[in-house]
């Protein structure tokens, strides 16, 4: 984990009463090392490797508190299994409709996004992402 991250990770737990377990390190260093944006099943196969002990309820709640704090953003599931992204920057998604992966991407205008005044004048916008789908390169090849 680098400095920067250890960092936000120390100050995020403590602005929140959070206490700084071996077991919450070990699962935000796992997630800040994963790039397939994964599910709470898939950081405890991880993290059991290391912590045999841990349970899964750990992990998921882990997961769940982490993101509730802002150290962690949920991705859509689609009907699946809550994913979970360490980028909690402003970015937004492509998932591939046939394989599942997520897949950031930066765009400036999706970032500057309109919101409907419809929208606006009922509810209080709190963030804009853009979820494109389709078929990834691997997938668009088969």
């Amino acid at each position: 984990m680098s400095d920067t991250a250890r960092s936000f990770f120390y100050q995020r737990s403590k602005e929140n009463g959070l206490r700084i377990t071996p077991q919450r390190t070990a699962i935000y260093e796992e997630l800040l090392k994963a790039k397939d944006h994964p599910t709470a099943d898939d950081i405890y196969r991880r993290i059991v490797k290391k912590i045999p002990n841990i349970s899964f309820d750990t992990v998921n709640r882990t997961l769940l508190t982490f993101s509730k704090i802002g150290m962690t953003k949920v991705v859509e599931g689609y009907g699946q299994a809550k994913r979970y992204d360490p980028d909690i920057g402003i970015h937004h998604h492509f998932r591939c409709i046939r394989c599942g992966r997520i897949i950031d991407f930066l765009n400036k205008d999706y970032d500057d996004i309109a919101v409907p005044k419809e929208i606006d004048r009922q509810f209080t916008v709190t963030s804009k992402k853009v979820v494109l789908e389709g078929l990834c390169g691997k997938c668009k090849k088969v």
